[in-house]
């Protein structure tokens, strides 16, 4: 296997003050980014960096391989080398923000913020919610009652002990456990009957809020799904034949319109793999970001290798898909309350929707 195309130049020499453990990483300008300003350059060559992000990189990481700094303004020349000498990539962002929304005895309720995988991978080892949940709290069993996308933002649920954990996941399966209480001051259940209810029937309400291209129709989108055997990314759905696949329902609300984009509001009838974002791609209009099923599926293999080019960004505009779950709504199988657990959209998605529609969106 050939050498990734970021390896560590040889040549490149350690700055003054750069701490012992910090990651170096050269990147190559290819020709075709010749005169692109070096904060640009690096919201690009970095996976799913905003602009804001990258210029703190260009100021505080940036170097030439002579170790002398780079300004954000800089403008790169063709085979130029961008040295950046940062912290070790596996290591959590002390100052990273995790929100949190809600919490009683049994449930954390986070914020998520978006580019924060929620499990850890070979990539992302400690900046993830797991670790970071286990750094800030020790002394407890923490577990994720259900999953969101690593770029996906807004409302995750999170047990707090054994019982919760199972109480909670059965019920996002459709399965209620009656006769559960908790005695005060100590996290336990006792007794409980589970029961599955009907099917359509569901106890947990999902809204999601995305961003997509173009002017999808309000109502019901009704298309069964089913793994892509032909894809060489083995995480990619497809529409299923009639008859065939998983079943998956989605109903859909406009939010608000502007010229090329529209803001929807999402409620997951099922709850597959990638549902939102291939049903809205499979009406002519993906969400904006969408490196799986947006203007091209390359785009998430090149994201991947951390080389994606400024033009795939172009594409792409923002540099994550704009997909954010905003409202769960559930009856709390502990207490009996009806939570309506709500995540305010995520600022990155307020700042582009306000950029193409110049007004905030109304539910900011």
């Amino acid at each position: 296997m050939s050498a990734p195309r970021w390896l560590i130049d040889p040549t490149v020499i350690r700055p003054s003050g750069v701490p012992d453990n910090a990651i170096v990483r050269v990147l190559r300008v290819p020709p075709e980014e010749a005169g692109v300003r070096l904060d640009v350059f690096l919201s690009g060559a970095l996976r799913n960096t905003s602009r804001t992000r990258a210029k703190l990189i260009a100021e505080h990481s940036a170097y030439c391989p002579q170790g002398k700094p780079r300004k954000p303004s800089e403008r790169l020349r063709a085979e130029d080398r961008v040295v950046l000498w940062r912290p070790p990539v596996d290591d959590a962002d002390p100052e990273l923000e995790l929100p949190v929304v809600y919490s009683d005895e049994q449930l954390l309720v986070l914020n998520k913020p978006p580019h924060l995988a929620v499990h850890p991978t070979a990539r992302h080892h400690h900046a993830t919610v797991t670790k970071i949940l286990q750094q800030r709290y020790p002394k407890e069993h923490l577990q994720l009652v259900h999953r969101l996308d690593r770029e996906t933002s807004g409302v995750l649920l999170v047990a707090r002990g054994p019982a919760a954990e199972r109480t909670f996941k059965m019920l996002f399966e459709g399965i209620v456990v009656s006769d559960v209480y908790a005695t005060p001051g100590r996290r336990r259940t006792r007794g409980g009957t589970a029961t599955r209810v009907a099917p359509g029937q569901r106890l947990v309400d999902k809204e999601y809020l995305a961003i997509c291209w173009g002017s999808p129709p309000e109502g019901l989108v009704d298309l069964p799904l089913e793994p892509d055997p032909d894809n060489p990314l083995r995480v990619k759905m497809r529409i299923a034949r009639p008859g065939e696949g998983l079943h998956a329902q989605t109903r859909l609300e406009i939010v608000a319109r502007c010229s090329g984009y529209t803001m929807v509001r999402c409620t997951l009838l099922t709850g597959r793999q990638h549902q939102i974002r291939l049903h809205l791609a499979a009406l002519g209009c993906p969400v904006v970001g969408d490196k799986l099923y947006g203007p091209d599926d390359r785009l998430l293999a090149r994201a991947a290798d951390g080389c994606p080019t400024h033009e795939a960004l172009r594409r792409l505009e923002p540099p994550r898909h704009a997909l954010h779950a905003e409202c769960y709504r559930l009856q709390h199988p502990f207490t009996g309350e009806a939570l309506v657990l709500r995540a305010p959209l995520s600022p990155d998605l307020v700042d582009f929707w306000q950029a193409v529609a110049g007004v905030a969106p109304a539910n900011a």
